[in-house]
């Protein structure tokens, strides 16, 4: 099997690795996860990885709390999460690095870019943690951002609905499924793929992105080899 993309940032929520627990780490989970992952480095792809943290912690929903240090608990959420993939992988016999935007040398590399890179080139899993290090950013933009600082081929958005929609298809069963979108849809509908700096970094940079569900984690190995599944959004040439 030939990969359709030679190095891609894949993008997990937080709360993907809780399962069905809806809360904190259902390791059984994250090893199902990256025994996808597993297959697609064994196939030669580069993958750096981007982790939320909501399982945890999500500093937009802190409610009284100061907005910046509730965000710097978001970062460390992610850290945890970083560090549970890395044990799964390792587990599985794939070398992974973890990078985070704020040091920790005592149990992570500090975030460089040559050095991700250069990791990327070896064939290692880089998972990057603490988003981008500054409160107000989501971990949607810490993904733009870091496809674009290691220049990815695309951006792969798990989630656990099967794309984007015209509206949210949990609530309305008429919800339509789109195949193909521009950045100039996202932004000008506001439709849910990524926050709108995330959105607009992406659209910058030309970074497409290929939204899909995670309910089959199979699914990170199918995009890999070029199925069509998901929503892809990239831009449009004039």
């Amino acid at each position: 099997m030939v990969p359709s993309y030679k190095r891609i940032v894949l993008k997990l929520s937080g709360e993907a690795l809780a399962g069905a627990n809806g809360f904190g780490i259902d390791y059984d989970t994250v090893v199902t996860i990256c025994k996808s992952i597993k297959k697609c480095v064994d196939l030669g792809v580069e993958v750096g990885i981007v982790v939320g943290g909501g399982n945890f912690w999500r500093g937009r929903s802190s409610g009284q709390m100061d907005r910046t240090r509730a965000d710097h608990m978001g970062m460390l959420a992610t850290v945890i999460n970083s560090l549970a993939l890395a044990d799964a992988l390792e587990a599985l016999g794939v070398t992974v690095r973890v990078q985070t935007a704020i040091t920790m040398q005592a149990i992570a590399e500090p975030y460089i870019r040559n050095r991700a890179v250069r990791h990327l080139e070896k064939g290692r899993v880089v998972i990057f943690g603490c988003g981008t290090g500054n409160p107000f950013f989501s971990t949607d933009t810490t993904a733009a951002l870091r496809a674009a600082e290691v220049d990815a081929d695309i951006i792969f958005k798990a989630t656990m609905v099967g794309g984007v929609y015209d509206k949210d298809p949990n609530k309305y069963s008429d919800a339509v499924k789109y195949d193909v979108l521009s950045f100039s849809d996202v932004l000008n509908k506001k439709l849910s793929v990524m926050d709108m700096t995330a959105a607009s970094l992406c659209r910058d940079n030309r970074m497409p992105i290929l939204v899909f569900s995670l309910k089959d984690p199979e699914n990170i190995y199918r995009a890999v080899c070029g199925e069509t599944i998901g929503t892809i959004v990239k831009e449009v040439e004039a």
